[in-house]
């Protein structure tokens, strides 16, 4: 009595190893407290789908979710998290009345609807598979431009309209109100006015580094027309950490300069009496 071993394909294999692992990371993406380890879930979660797609011979699919969901998509959440802060602590309080309730029945409506889809095509026949799928158009990147740009053209145009949407979302669910009023350039004005009064703070701005200097750098310090060096020139940052070019060297060209003209002018007084 013989025993028949089943074939294993590689893509079973690959779906065998991926599939926990990448439900383990959506599940963490969720649970998650810090936006920080979400985003590292989610970066698990389009690599996992993208080997998945290159086990399946769509090496289209493949290259697009490396670069462009991995790759640029997760970089905009990271930035993102950096701007919004990782230490900030969401608030509770619901700014907008009835959000979580049709927040909840959006994604029960979207899970059925996935379950519906995935169980009418197995029910109702095998799936053919990609080779024989990509035999239709002639190719991988062919027939999804086929579909998307023929059959699924108004679908498309849908999901581009709904990301839009999301994104608005977002920005308003994002919104905080105003703390303080904004200060118009009339206001500004008088706040500097005000400074030079009581503190002598000049009114102007800043001079920028290497001014009037030998070097321009940004660690150079500006000289003013009487050779002396401006500290506000130079960040705090670099004031802090003592990386200043010698305000010394910087000073001589000018103390020569102007000890020249001193010279030349009390000569020229001098041949004058």
């Amino acid at each position: 009595m013989t025993t028949l071993i089943p074939l294993v394909s590689g893509d079973q294999v690959a779906f065998w190893i991926c599939a926990p692992i990448m439900v383990v990371l959506a599940l963490g993406m969720v649970i998650a407290r810090k936006p920080v380890h979400s985003a590292i879930c989610i970066a698990g979660v389009m690599v996992g789908l993208a080997v998945l797609y290159a086990a399946q011979d769509a090496p289209f699919l493949f290259v697009v979710q490396i670069i462009v969901y991995t790759g640029a998509i997760l970089m905009l959440f990271l930035f993102v998290v950096m701007l919004v802060g990782v230490d900030t602590r969401d608030s509770v309080v619901e700014t907008l009345k009835g959000h979580r309730i049709a927040s909840v029945v959006a994604a029960v409506a979207l899970a059925a609807m996935v379950f519906l889809a995935i169980g009418s095509r197995v029910f109702d026949g095998i799936p053919a598979g990609l080779t024989e799928a990509n035999a239709q158009f002639g190719g991988n990147i062919q027939g999804i431009a086929a579909l998307l740009f023929t059959r699924y053209v108004f679908i498309f145009e849908a999901t581009a309209a709904l990301l839009i949407t999301a994104a608005l979302g977002a920005m308003v669910l994002a919104h905080g109100e105003r703390l303080k009023a904004k200060k118009t350039q009339l206001q500004e004005a008088t706040d500097r006015v005000e400074r030079y009064a009581t503190d002598g703070v000049h009114p102007g701005p800043l001079p920028s580094s290497g001014v009037f200097a030998r070097y321009n750098a940004i660690h150079v310090p500006a000289l003013l027309p009487d050779g002396t060096a401006s500290e506000l020139s130079v960040s705090p940052t670099l004031r802090a950490r003592g990386v200043i070019m010698d305000v010394e060297n910087l000073r001589r060209p000018s103390d020569e300069s102007h000890a020249a003209i001193e010279q030349a002018s009390a000569q020229a007084e001098g041949d004058a009496l």
